[in-house]
């Protein structure tokens, strides 16, 4: 039986990764290509295909219907052939990656997850590190990094992974102690559990309540979100969180005061020097990160 026709894998890697990155700027970059070359290789697989992938207008491009149904119908076949290709060099050597992970990101949505990165990469290994200042380690000591922040620094290739609203948490007796709605003399009265590197978090919240002068009887200051929430759970104090933190944290000691939608100045972001993009270890863990939409 004869071999039926294949699209050109250049192109096909090139629709998956603008499909995936969200972006052909980034995509073009991560490929090493011209933003004229990644479309060529794009119209090339539509040919193919006799199918409009993407629309296009100016610089941005957007997956048509037909685009998305190639989509989901290639991509878990597109995934199986990198891991069996994977799986059958005998040249590969070990894979490993010095990644920068908070630890309430790392305990409550990476580590829940690796073990599906180990089934498709069983040779990648990865050295966690929670410590500081990881933002700026990334291309020293880090090869990537996933960090909270209003914004990376230029120069590096960063990817947003969610965006987060404000919630003050704390234990449920504490809460019922001082009232779901109280005011702003009951509230100067607490004791506040701040991130020492989210302080605009409190100030976003404060706007919101419109109690931009609000001076609590004590702030106390953390570097690590797990144990604000417990101390939160141990009636300590209102931490000033995420409220993605306190859904994953699933403990039924903690609720939140006010029924408040409040932006976050933060977010989680992915983060490499643009060039750690060409190691391999990198590239599948940066590839999976953006697909499991941790």
């Amino acid at each position: 039986m004869p071999l039926r026709r294949l699209p050109p894998l250049r192109a096909l890697e090139a629709f998956m990764r603008t499909v995936r990155l969200g972006s052909a700027r980034a995509a073009a970059e991560e490929l090493n290509l011209s933003p004229s070359a990644l479309s060529r290789r794009i119209a090339n697989l539509e040919e193919f295909v006799g199918k409009k992938l993407f629309t296009r207008a100016k610089q941005a491009m957007g997956l048509t219907d037909e685009g998305h149904q190639f989509y989901e119908a290639v991509s878990p076949h597109f995934e199986a052939l990198q891991r069996a290709v994977e799986g059958q060099s005998d040249n590969l050597s070990l894979l490993r990656l010095r990644l920068g992970v908070l630890p309430l990101f790392g305990s409550q949505r990476l580590f829940p997850r690796l073990g599906e990165l180990r089934a498709r990469h069983k040779l990648l290994h990865i050295d966690i590190d929670t410590g500081p200042h990881l933002e700026d380690r990334v291309g020293d000591t880090l090869d990537a990094a996933i960090i909270l922040s209003r914004g990376p620094e230029r120069g590096l290739h960063a990817v947003r992974l969610d965006e987060n609203k404000v919630h003050a948490i704390c234990s449920k007796e504490l809460a019922a102690d001082i009232g779901t709605n109280p005011d702003q003399d009951t509230l100067a009265k607490q004791t506040f559990l701040i991130h020492n590197e989210l302080p605009e978090s409190f100030m976003a919240w404060k706007d919101e309540l419109d109690m931009r002068d609000l001076d609590p009887a004590a702030i106390d200051h953390y570097d690590s979100g797990q144990l604000m929430l417990e101390a939160a759970a141990q009636g300590l104090g209102i931490a000033i969180m995420h409220d993605d933190h306190l859904r994953r944290a699933d403990d039924d000691r903690l609720t939140e005061l006010f029924d408040l939608d409040v932006d976050s100045p933060y977010s989680y972001w992915f983060v490499c020097k643009p060039t750690a993009l060409e190691s391999r270890p990198v590239r599948l863990f940066h590839d999976w990160l953006v697909n499991a939409g941790l």
